[in-house]
């Protein structure tokens, strides 16, 4: 009998963390690039100012991404410790079952598997909801750091009278510094620090969309 015991292993996440603002992020178009002058601007149309922003950054050395990821980290070692005595108690079950299964008549033997992957699958399942939980608040906390960090951006956008945000990794090359993370971080410092991660349902579909 071949089986497949989840452990609590199983239930580690690596959240992805990468926040994205409220405002839209253009894309360069590569047949642009190829041009030797590139048009003009319509008469009426403001020129580019452009500023940059890292958003895997953002999470990633803010206070409200780090205690995000704290409380991700809290939640998977609480998860490991309570599953950890289900999951030995179907390894040993596992084991007992294999060295009986030679000695037992063909109908008791169907029924002690049949019964052992029943309890097998719903430790599965109890592992992949507690995870999925994880994951949606996860969601749920980004979504509200989202909100927080929105009008900061625009309100970046507004004193240095910029019109353009892009991503970090959208930019090939420049010549002057016009990153705005830092600024940003330190303002949504002091807007959200904290953020509480949830334990929730994601909505349907939303973990396949990731």
């Amino acid at each position: 009998m071949k089986t497949k015991t989840m452990t609590a292993g199983a239930v580690r996440l690596i959240a992805a963390l990468a926040a994205a603002g409220t405002i839209s992020i253009a894309a360069a178009a590569p047949a642009a690039a190829q041009q030797q002058q590139p048009p003009k601007p319509a008469a009426g149309t403001p020129a580019p100012v452009i500023l940059v922003i890292d958003r895997n950054a953002i999470l990633r050395a803010s206070k409200v991404g780090q205690s995000i990821v704290k409380q991700v980290n809290g939640y998977t070692a609480a998860a490991e410790k309570e599953f950890k005595g289900q999951a030995d108690s179907l390894r040993s079950q596992e084991r007992q079952l294999q060295q009986q299964i030679a000695i037992l008549a063909p109908d008791v033997k169907a029924k002690k598997i049949k019964a052992f992957q029943a309890q097998q699958t719903a430790f599965q399942e109890k592992v992949q909801t507690r995870q999925a939980q994880i994951q949606g608040g996860v969601m749920q906390a980004r979504q509200q750091v989202e909100k927080a960090l929105g009008p900061i951006l625009q309100g970046i956008l507004r004193e240095r009278h910029a019109n353009l945000l892009f991503d970090r990794n959208a930019i090939v090359l420049g010549t002057v510094n016009v990153d705005i993370t830092g600024v940003a971080v330190q303002r949504l410092d002091q807007k959200m620090p904290y953020v509480k991660v949830n334990l929730v349902n994601p909505p349907p579909g939303a973990l396949q969309q990731q």
